[in-house]
């Protein structure tokens, strides 16, 4: 059975969805996105999630107002018309539809489209047994922070990750780690300090990331952010990885050497659970 899928105002069946060749989404990734999870037939973070789309679209000037279009409304209209109880929201919003220039049209009307994807959140198979990861060097444009649908790097660097029988590569930028191919990175050292790279144009501020840091305390980590480099990663504690789609999932090895005692850790499985508990209570229906 297919899924029911939104694009520009309309629900539809997924193989009648279409957009125009001439979509700047299309062109030119001209385009910005975000990923909502849902459990227990739930939103997650929707809220925070809307705070950076905005962002998002203020930093290209992409006149959209989620708010006026109703995207809570539409989110809702998914979950019940797909039954979804675990997996993802998926939402795009790109400039619209004009014949190819690279100089940004004005006044064209947005291109919206929305799907779902079922899948395994809670029970993640990686968080039960942890990400091996290498790394690789961070090529990427240096406006990491708007959440663009600029997604082919990091398409090959988890291809790369792939092909050498790993799960992920954590990118690596004058001797220092920003963050995974989709995922913020962060350690914690033998003295129990939770490090992750500040914010800045360098990394995606992560809304996983953001309430992790909140609930470090309840874990007992102190927090520290500043950049940290491969071999401090590798003498860590622990490591883990954040992400909408991953929720808190340890690392255990990068680039063959273990972690810790090469398993998931203590302070990671905390800080996971304290997640989950946390957005439960926090649900958007």
């Amino acid at each position: 059975m297919s899924r029911i899928v939104h694009v520009n105002g309309s629900f539809l069946p997924e193989e009648s969805a279409s957009l125009s060749i001439f979509d700047r989404g299309l062109l030119f990734a001209d385009a910005v996105y975000e990923v909502t999870a849902v459990i227990d037939g739930g939103l997650v973070d929707f809220e925070a999630h809307q705070q950076r789309l905005r962002r998002s679209l203020g930093e290209l000037d992409i006149a959209f107002d989620p708010e006026a279009e109703d995207l809570l409304g539409i989110h809702r209209q998914l979950l019940q018309r797909n039954d979804l109880r675990e997996g993802l929201i998926y939402l795009q919003i790109s400039r619209g539809v004009a014949d190819r220039d690279f100089v940004q049209p004005r006044g064209t009307p947005p291109s919206v489209i929305l799907f779902t994807q079922a899948l395994p959140l809670l029970e993640a198979p990686a968080a039960a047994r942890g990400l091996r990861i290498i790394t690789r060097p961070d090529l990427r444009w240096h406006r990491r922070d708007i959440k663009t649908t600029q997604l082919l790097y990091p398409s090959m660097m988890k291809s790369t990750a792939v092909a050498a029988g790993v799960d992920d590569v954590w990118m690596v930028e004058n001797g220092e780690v920003t963050e995974g191919s989709s995922s913020n990175a962060h350690i914690i050292t033998a003295e129990g300090q939770l490090i992750t790279r500040p914010l800045s144009h360098d990394i995606l501020h992560g809304i996983t990331r953001a309430a992790v840091l909140d609930y470090a305390a309840e874990a007992d980590l102190e927090v520290v952010e500043r950049p940290f480099g491969v071999a401090e990663a590798q003498a860590a504690r622990e490591a883990f990885a954040t992400s909408a789609t991953a929720f808190v999932t340890p690392v255990v090895e990068i680039n063959g050497h273990p972690i810790g005692d090469g398993a998931p850790g203590p302070g990671t499985r905390r800080i996971r659970e304290r997640y989950i508990a946390r957005s439960r209570e926090r649900l958007q229906y």
